[in-house]
């Protein structure tokens, strides 16, 4: 099958298609012909070697993560799939890929695909679905009629994290550019900063939680925002001891990781807000309550583009410019 490897770490990590075998599966895990593939911008990063100490592949690796297609075979012990059936899901953090033909897709990862959706469609939605769901839901607790800071709001987390954060109840606050104010309007943020004219951490206030998708100082900015008692989620780090410890990390990685969160850790602590770095979880029953919200029409997917598997190098190389509005997507069939 044809797939889009890295074959090492580093600046030139040699992206390009390969032909692989037709993968086999375990007992708990679907054979999935892959119609379409999201891109994420960890997608981008992990060929860098930036996330080798957590996340492991076998080289040549395929790359991308989420993914919408059709079941073809089934392990013996799956029960709630059965060939034809339509599925997404997020295979990050899994040891393989999704930018191929193929791919192997464990039954608790997958969800019925909504019947309202294309394959482009649903497969833009896995990894920010579950990483918005699990801040501001799992994590942070969100209730109705608190203050969310979700930066960035036209992109691929920012326009799905908005909705979800108003089906939770929350007020949003979100920063864009001048010509992306009337979608992340339409999509339900309440408090719009043009990042182009002003600066957030001088107009909004009085926050209960944000979610951290800009490094390095605007982490700093968005936890100036918060109440006493707040809490900041980190997608893009720093990495602090608790995320190294939780992945049964050795005392090594834990002491690095708590060197590089120091600083934010202490901010934070002066301000009385809690931060911590989130590390999106596969899963198949969160997918499953996020994909009842996209079937009622309560969220809805933003594509920017969609290119055809050929040119899924281009795709990423898009992506990594920062300027897509909503998600990227990737063809292949």
């Amino acid at each position: 099958m044809k797939a889009l490897t890295f074959k090492r770490y580093g600046k030139s990590p040699a992206i390009g298609f390969s032909e692989l075998p037709r993968p086999s599966l375990r007992d708990d895990e679907m054979l999935v012909e892959v119609h379409a593939v999201g891109l994420n911008p960890i997608d981008n990063m992990i060929p860098t070697g930036m996330f080798k100490p957590v996340l492991k592949f076998q080289l040549p690796a395929t790359m991308g993560s989420d993914l919408a297609g059709v079941v073809k075979e089934v392990g013996r012990r799956v029960t709630r799939y059965k060939p034809g059936d339509a599925v997404f899901a997020s295979l990050f953090d899994l040891g393989t890929g999704s930018l191929a033909e193929f791919a192997v897709v464990p039954e608790r990862v997958a969800a019925p695909m909504p019947t309202n959706l294309d394959f482009v469609q649903a497969a833009s939605v896995p990894m920010v679905g579950l990483t918005a769901w699990q801040a501001m839901k799992e994590r942070a607790g969100v209730r109705p009629g608190q203050k969310v800071f979700i930066p960035a709001g036209a992109g691929g987390i920012g326009s799905i994290a908005i909705q979800l954060a108003k089906h939770f109840g929350a007020h949003v606050g979100t920063t864009t550019s001048t010509g992306n104010v009337p979608l992340v309007r339409s999509l339900g943020a309440d408090e719009v900063v043009d990042y182009k004219q002003q600066a957030f951490e001088k107009t909004l206030s009085g926050y209960d939680m944000a979610l951290g998708t800009l490094r390095d100082e605007e982490i700093d900015k968005a936890i100036g925002i918060l109440e006493p008692g707040g809490k900041i989620m980190s997608l893009v780090g720093p990495l602090d001891a608790a995320f190294a410890k939780a992945r049964g990390l050795n005392f090594v990685l834990k002491f690095v990781f708590g060197l590089m969160s120091r600083k934010v850790m202490k901010l934070a602590a002066r301000r009385q807000v809690a931060y911590s770095f989130l590390f999106v979880r596969s899963d198949g029953a969160q997918l499953s309550d996020i994909g009842q919200l996209l079937q009622a029409g309560t969220i809805r997917p933003v594509i920017d583009k969609v290119f055809a598997f050929e040119r899924a190098p281009d795709a990423l190389a898009y992506l990594a410019q920062g300027r897509a509005k909503g998600k990227v997507v990737v063809q292949i069939k």
